[in-house]
């Protein structure tokens, strides 16, 4: 609930008090087991994290396209990943908040590229993070604003168009 709550009206709109009517609970109840809304966001981010760290973990750049065409474009089963994606573009207005949000797409960004095998410098992170910033654009233009055809292009399409755009961003090493 909070996470939804998060992704559709943002850190700085969203109120405890919202999470805990959208949930049913107690306000209470949750500054319990979070503290405060910082609390549970950091937890969403945190679920964020853990789903976005399974696509990225020992992959190879073969793997990359395959993988990323398949997040972009799968059903409801995947549609955890792509509100962790839209967790992460949200902006908060909470410095904290926003430094938790760049640490994670470091992290990411430092995995991208450390698949092309090479040393990972400033140059393969710049890389990589062009890398990070077409997934994400592609995924808000899907979910958010539906945008044709890039929002009807399953898989198969999108394969070739990302292999393209890896295979120039992140070479072999």
């Amino acid at each position: 609930m909070a996470r939804i709550r998060f992704i559709r009206d943002g850190y700085a709109a969203t109120t405890v008090r919202d999470i805990a009517d959208d949930a049913g609970v107690n306000v209470a109840l949750i500054n319990r087991y979070f503290t405060s809304k910082e609390g549970l966001f950091e937890a969403c981010l945190g679920m964020a994290v853990s789903d976005i760290s399974r696509d990225t973990e020992n992959v190879s750049l073969e793997q990359i396209t395959v993988r990323m065409a398949n997040k972009i474009t799968a059903g409801t089963d995947e549609a955890r990943l792509q509100d962790s994606l839209m967790m992460l573009l949200r902006t908060s207005g909470e410095e904290r908040v926003n430094g938790m949000r760049r640490e994670i797409l470091l992290a990411v960004s430092q995995k991208l590229a450390a698949a092309g095998g090479r040393p990972v410098d400033d140059q393969a992170l710049l890389r990589a993070q062009i890398m990070l910033g077409t997934a994400l654009g592609i995924t808000l233009l899907r979910s958010s604003l539906h945008l044709t055809p890039i929002d009807s292009a399953d898989e198969q399409d999108l394969i070739g168009p990302l292999t393209d755009v890896i295979n120039a961003l992140l070479p072999r090493g």
